[in-house]
């Protein structure tokens, strides 16, 4: 028997930017999806009545919520920025080395910077 892999195995890949962020975009879309149901459930207990949202409110007063509800923000617009970016590959641009490492550099970058902004002018 053969001990080879019977297709290409990630270990014999060299990791790329195209490669990393697309893995990135998938996780923060399915993670998107999980920490949505934060915001319905939140939604609901306004519906519920004052007892109910303020009970809600307070769970959400947590170190851990705070961090997931900041890494959600995070994956919200990462998620953003690498799907404008997709939408300038869908135009038929940037698919030069350069270009693509260059738009790959700038989502990741700019995901940060808005995530800062709005923590600072919507949070804050």
């Amino acid at each position: 028997m053969d001990d080879r892999p019977l297709s290409p195995h990630l270990t014999v890949y060299k990791p790329q930017i195209t490669s990393v962020l697309s893995i990135f975009h998938r996780i923060t879309g399915a993670g998107l999806a999980v920490s949505t149901t934060l915001v319905v459930f939140w939604i609901v207990s306004i519906a519920m009545g004052k007892s109910t949202f303020i009970g809600f409110n307070n769970f959400l007063d947590n170190s851990i919520v705070t961090i997931v509800l900041v890494s959600s923000l995070w994956a919200l617009w990462y998620h953003f920025c690498t799907g404008l970016r997709h939408l300038y590959w869908d135009m038929g641009y940037g698919y030069d080395l350069k270009s693509v490492a260059i738009s790959g550099w700038a989502a990741v970058a700019c995901s940060f910077l808005l995530t800062f902004l709005t923590l600072l002018f919507f949070v804050i």
